[in-house]
């Protein structure tokens, strides 16, 4: 099942963050670039060493062109991939085979939104699904809604589970200098928050905000002659089912059930291997649904796995510890960002560090649970 994909033979060399929150005078495209220099530079690496561009832009189509014109590159490969907020991890597995093919050396893989600066309203384009349309859905949150009132249905999950991951992804924030939101926040002020599509409240809902992030991957040969940390990447693997919710076979089961275990069988572990776990939290109904198909509880069991602080600081299971979409930055897409903190937490260089961080997991969905791509990273020790 693991194929053949180079366990271990490619890295991450350069991590980097930017803007998150508000960058006002920011286009998408500039952002994109401040923190593709910043992780450029985080490797000890320069521009012109770099021969392969992975983008992603909201509001550009041809952005694997702009961006190659924009750094001033002319780049052997480009790739634009627009799966939304699994982009970035289906990125990562296309540049670990090229680079361990030996088709490129050196990938700079960056996104960047001004979403909330520019407008304030959710940028990426959306064509609606004609056999969704006369019911008036609110994209993308109805979608979501709908797996969630699935999931209350079927399993027992209530608005309160849901809180529960809120909360947790609030606390995570209220200790990382780089997070939007900050301050306390609890079940109750969740509850009696404003519902937006039932059965999701504001609270809900990821943030609307600006922000960038960079990774750079070279073989890992050479990323241990670099001036950081390499992080090795040890699985990667994507899956998709539909384009639709309403063409979901079964409402409470995502492709990430497939990607998952892909990816498991690559890297040469299990869940039960997995330090840290970074998922896309658009919606706090995601962690639940990922959580269990991703094989760290059985499905169903999401709602009363995230509860009492389980997925919190000091928790058993430490999920999103940026804060994640909810409350560190959502710029659009998450996923890029999901990422970088799982290289940060196995570099030793995260705002919240956890004490042991060997292993790491870093999930992305995208379109309405539509797109789903796992990666597990590992620290030098896991080679």
């Amino acid at each position: 099942m693991g194929g053949n994909f180079p366990r271990g033979r490619t890295s991450i060399a350069g991590v980097a963050t930017y803007g998150l929150g508000e960058a006002p005078g920011y286009s998408s495209i500039e952002l994109a670039a401040k923190a593709g220099l910043l992780a450029v530079a985080d490797a000890g690496l320069t521009l012109p060493e770099v021969d392969a561009l992975f983008i992603c832009l909201p509001d550009d189509f041809f952005a694997g062109l702009s961006f190659a014109q924009y750094l001033g590159l002319s780049p052997r490969f480009t790739d634009n991939n627009r799966t939304g907020g699994s982009a970035f991890m289906s990125h990562v597995a296309t540049a670990a085979m090229m680079l361990d093919a030996g088709y490129i050396d050196c990938a700079l893989i960056a996104y960047g939104s001004n979403q909330r600066s520019g407008g304030g309203k959710l940028a990426t384009p959306f064509k609606s699904n004609a056999w969704e349309a006369p019911y008036r859905p609110l994209f993308p949150v109805s979608s979501y809604a709908l797996a969630a009132a699935r999931h209350f249905h079927e399993y027992g999950t209530t608005r309160e589970q849901l809180a529960e991951v809120a909360v947790s992804a609030r606390n995570w924030a209220n200790t990382n200098p780089e997070a939007f939101a900050k301050g306390l926040l609890t079940i109750e002020d969740c509850l009696a928050a404003r519902m937006i599509s039932s059965p999701l409240g504001a609270r809900d809902c990821c943030l609307v905000t600006d922000g960038a992030a960079a990774i750079v991957m070279t073989r890992t040969d050479r990323a241990r002659d670099l001036a950081k940390r390499p992080v090795a990447v040890l699985g990667a693997a994507a899956a998709t089912w539909y384009s639709a919710i309403s063409q979901a076979a079964d409402l409470t089961t995502t492709a990430a059930a497939e990607s998952g275990p892909r990816a498991y069988a690559m890297a040469g572990v299990g869940p039960h291997d997995i330090d840290v776990v970074q998922l896309y939290d658009a919606f706090t109904i995601n962690p639940i649904l990922f959580l269990e198909d991703l094989g760290f509880c059985p499905k169903g069991e999401g709602g009363r796995f995230v509860a009492d602080g389980r997925i919190g600081p000091g928790g058993e299971r430490p999920v999103n510890t940026d804060g994640g979409g909810l409350s560190c930055a959502h710029p659009g897409m998450y996923g890029l960002l999901a990422i970088a903190e799982a290289a940060r937490q196995l570099r030793g260089e995260a705002a919240n560090q956890l004490p042991r961080a060997e292993v790491a997991l870093a999930h992305g969905s995208g379109g309405t649970l539509s797109s789903q791509a796992t990666v597990i990273l590992g620290a030098p020790a896991t080679l």
